[in-house]
C-alpha cells in the first residue's frame, strides 16, 4: 500500500515557515519521499502499517494549513500517469523496495 500526503501550509511568518519545515522534516524522518514540493509518498506493508503511520502523522500536524492523506494500493499507484517531467530516482527506488518486502 502507499500513503500519499498532500499539504498546503502557510509561510507568511517566521513561525509559519518553521512549522512547515518541521512538518517536511517529520515526513522525511518517517520514510516519506517527496514526489513534488507538497506531495509526499510512503510505502506500507499493509493496513496495520497504514494505521500506525496515520496515527503518527495525525500526532505531528501543525496548527494551521491544509493536509490530506490518501491511501492507495501499489497497483493503483503504479497506474499513475506522469504527464510532464522525468520519473525521479526516489520513485523508482520506492517501487523496487516494495518487491523486496
Amino acid at each position: 500500500m502507499r500513503m500519499l500526503v498532500f499539504f498546503d501550509l502557510p509561510t507568511l511568518t517566521k513561525e509559519n515557515k518553521k512549522n512547515a519545515q518541521n512538518f517536511r522534516q517529520f515526513l522525511l524522518k518517517e520514510g516519506y519521499i517527496m514526489l513534488q514540493w507538497s506531495v509526499y509518498s510512503r510505502i506500507c506493508r499493509g493496513q496495520y502499517d497504514v494505521e500506525v503511520h496515520s496515527r503518527r502523522l495525525k500526532a505531528s500536524l501543525p496548527e494551521q494549513g491544509s493536509i490530506r492523506l490518501l491511501t492507495v494500493t501499489e497497483k493503483q499507484y503504479a497506474n499513475m500517469e506522469i504527464l510532464l517531467g522525468p520519473v525521479k530516482k526516489t520513485e523508482k527506488i520506492g517501487a523496487t523496495q516494495l518487491l523486496l518486502l
